[in-house]
């Protein structure tokens, strides 16, 4: 039973009005050229790196925070590239194409 299930059992009788029917539009920009997802070492360690990206850098930093928060891993945001800590590329691939994303994976 989720949120709107609880609240209509606590308020029979309200109706939504037309804004709180509406579904949420996704609020980071969707592209057709594919993102890049590759895999390098840098030190010794292994690192994914994602670029290609060609919307507004906010979105991009939004959906580098999602990825690690999801994935609960390191990284950053720098050179229009998200460069998350360790080698998660399919884990990675199989989130964007979940959120509509096209990927190409690179590299291995």
């Amino acid at each position: 039973m989720d949120l709107q299930d609880q609240l209509k059992n606590l308020f029979p009788d309200h109706i939504p009005s037309e804004e709180e029917q509406k579904e949420e539009q996704p609020d980071i920009w969707m592209q057709e050229a594919p993102i890049i997802c590759k895999y390098e070492k840098r030190k010794g360690k292994p690192i994914t790196i994602l670029e290609g990206y060609t919307g507004a850098d906010e979105d991009f930093k939004k959906l580098a925070k999602e990825l690690k928060t999801k994935l609960s891993v390191g990284g950053s945001f720098k050179n229009d590239q998200i460069i998350i800590q360790g080698d998660y590329r399919d884990k990675i691939m199989a989130i964007l194409k979940d959120k509509g994303f096209a990927v190409k994976r690179v590299g291995g």
